[in-house]
């Protein structure tokens, strides 16, 4: 019998065979490995996505970019802007990951909870891609679930290091989304368009600092609006020894963040999708633990749900 009370989202083209590279998409690979082979998963547990249609995509940006992307005609300043390299391999991962937190969305909304094993690229704008984001798949689900009547409302709670921009430039003046994101202020990216709720950390904050302002943040944010689907986008980066970080939250600071976020929209009956965002750690294997947290935080969540239901 399954341990998991949701869905998990997964495809092994999630890895873009980047090699030494300081984004390690051999992650999703290693993190799905680590569910199965320590038995915290099964098979059954995994569905596989589909890409996302054009049509879904282009909810989000524009023809002309999406065009670019699919042909590879970026110019070098746009693909220097992603900060990874083009290929055939990379457009249809993308695709996939969007692929995969619509499909998650989709089943969050059912059985109030799912996860993407990848996605979270927050950094993609409507026309360009940055920091290692392509196609902004969070923005993309929201726009599929509204179009599909799904939900009307959605609101997205960024925990990456490094603050959500494109999220808060797609979702501008959009009444219908509302975004929190919380962040290492002193670090890219620069400017930092404003989401509805940036909560803008100094270098070094740890555990408990952290959590004592996202929850007063979070609870506002609650109580202020009300959406019908909860994104989380979930770094490991605020992580100590993250190499692109300048947070100072351990292990178990980082699994306790997932679980206050879990908590505070589980007591409100609002569905969450989750994705995984950032890691670097030097060390593979923790930013793989901290991401296996992310998700049995989750199920550990909302197993209780099931069994008050």
């Amino acid at each position: 019998m399954s341990q998991f009370p949701f869905k998990l989202v997964y495809d092994q083209r999630y890895d873009l065979n980047l090699g030494a590279h300081v984004f390690p998409s051999q992650k999703y690979k290693l993190i799905h490995t680590h569910l199965l082979e320590e038995k915290l998963a099964e098979a059954a547990d995994f569905l596989a996505p589909s890409p996302a249609h054009d049509e879904e995509i282009l909810r989000v940006h524009t023809a002309e970019y999406v065009d670019k992307v699919k042909t590879g005609k970026l110019s070098v300043l746009e693909k220097l802007r992603m900060e990874i390299p083009w290929s055939e391999k990379m457009v249809e991962a993308c695709w996939l990951a969007a692929g995969g937190s619509i499909l998650a969305a989709r089943h969050a909304l059912k059985d109030g909870c799912a996860a993407n094993i990848g996605g979270g690229f927050h950094h993609a704008y409507p026309g360009h891609g940055e920091g290692f984001c392509v196609i902004h798949d969070v923005a993309v689900a929201i726009r599929a679930m509204q179009a599909e009547k799904g939900i009307s409302t959605a609101m997205t709670v960024d925990t990456d290091v490094h603050q959500g921009n494109g999220t808060a430039a797609i979702f501008a003046g959009d009444g219908s989304v509302f975004t929190l994101s919380i962040h290492q202020e002193n670090n890219y990216p620069m400017p930092k368009p404003p989401s509805d709720v940036d909560i803008g950390l100094e270098d070094g904050t740890g555990d408990e600092d952290y959590l004592a302002v996202l929850e007063k943040n979070l609870i506002q944010a609650l109580e202020h609006f009300h959406p019908d689907l909860l994104f989380y986008v979930g770094g490991a980066d605020p992580y100590c020894e993250d190499q692109l970080g300048g947070l100072a939250l351990t292990v178990d600071g980082l699994a306790r963040r997932d679980r206050l976020v879990y908590e505070h929209a589980r007591r409100r009956g609002i569905p969450v999708a989750i994705t995984l965002a950032g890691g670097y750690a030097r060390r593979i294997a923790d930013t793989v633990r901290i991401h296996v947290n992310t998700i049995l935080a989750a199920r550990d969540t909302f197993a209780k749900r099931s069994a008050m239901a």
